[in-house]
């Protein structure tokens, strides 16, 4: 599977003219996302989108050359409008379930954000959301393969998103998910405590199997449901002997500052090459249960423009030519998963 354009709204300045060495730093230990204009988004349309909404159909119009270029849409998100939700639950008290706003429901729905999509672009072709927790993206990646396989001529605009409200802030905090302490994502892997920072975004990309013209091209995946330290050694040993792969040229892993999931990723890192560079990107976008889409979106990034901002860095490649690139990312210690990508094909 070949991927052609990609757009990315993320804390970071991503969308539109990229600029990688830029770091934003976190407030209150969270990595809010630069939201753009929404230029191609109608006015009435958009006052009446949640924050997941109007990013995830921001992101894909602007991908998009026109409202025929794909034949369907797969998304993967974790909460979808979690801020709109919360808005309709807290309506259901307020008004004692009497006459409700629709418009929050309809918003805070996983699918609403590619049944959106599918309206602003007149697309009625396959349109799926995948709600896996933190394999989201990943299942969505999955479908996107195996749909191509059975039609080798069509496109699909794949996509990963979450936002960060405060309301599931909250839950996630006192459910130990993030720091304790202040902690700047500059200094994010420098900690040695439990939790990390919260982040948001939403990557999007065109999909196909034509290599003419792409950026990228996903040779494989495999997702792991496991606590074992073992089981993941393993699972990342098998899945190099599938994909017949002996070179690894770059290492993209989640780590994200957490004490308590740093083994795994030693694990990882220990099982590659010491040629093999190692880059971290969770200080860039903070950890939700979708960031593995910004990791495969700046995969794609270091093939195009050739160069890594040393913040990503945390072993330099030897090799000079970035060919094949692994992205291993945990969720909160029990969902695991590997994507292999190739560039300079």
């Amino acid at each position: 599977m070949y991927i052609h354009q990609t757009t990315c709204i993320s804390p970071q300045q991503t969308f539109s003219e990229a600029d990688l060495k830029e770091l934003c730093q976190s407030e209150n230990n969270r990595l809010i996302a630069r939201e753009p204009k929404y230029t191609e988004i109608p006015l009435g349309i958009l006052r009446r989108m949640g924050k997941a909404v109007r990013m995830g159909v921001g992101a894909a119009l602007s991908l998009l050359q026109s409202k025929k270029s794909i034949d369907g849409i797969i998304i993967g998100t974790a909460n979808g409008g979690m801020e709109d939700c919360i808005k309709f639950l807290n309506q259901i008290m307020e008004y004692e379930e009497g006459r409700l706003t629709p418009t929050n429901f309809v918003q805070s729905t996983p699918n609403a954000i590619a049944a959106q999509i599918g309206l602003s672009t007149q697309n009625t072709g396959y349109n799926i959301t995948h709600v896996h927790r933190g394999l989201a993206f990943e299942n969505a990646l999955l479908d996107a393969m195996m749909k191509l396989n059975e039609n080798p001529d069509h496109t699909y605009l794949l996509g990963g998103l979450d936002e960060i409200s405060d309301y599931n802030f909250s839950i996630e905090y006192l459910a130990g998910a993030y720091k304790t302490e202040s902690v700047n994502n500059k200094d994010l892997y420098t900690t040695s405590t439990p939790g990390t920072i919260a982040g948001e975004g939403v990557a999007m990309f065109s999909v196909n199997n034509n290599s003419f013209g792409s950026k990228a091209k996903v040779l494989g995946l495999k997702m792991v449901h496991t606590k074992s330290l073992q089981e993941v050694q393993n699972a990342f040993k098998l899945f190099l002997s599938e994909n017949k792969t002996t070179v690894i040229d770059l290492l993209i892993t989640g780590e994200n500052g957490d004490s308590r999931l740093k083994e795994y990723y030693d694990c990882i890192e220990n099982e590659c090459p010491k040629e093999a560079g190692i880059l971290r990107f969770k200080h860039y976008c903070g950890e939700f249960p979708t960031a593995s889409a910004i990791g495969l979106w700046l995969a794609c990034q270091f093939i195009e423009n050739k160069q890594i901002p040393d913040h990503f860095i945390k072993r330099k490649s030897i090799n000079s030519k970035i060919r094949n690139i692994f992205i291993y990312n945990n969720y909160k210690g029990y969902q695991h998963s590997f994507i292999l990508v190739e560039g300079n094909f």
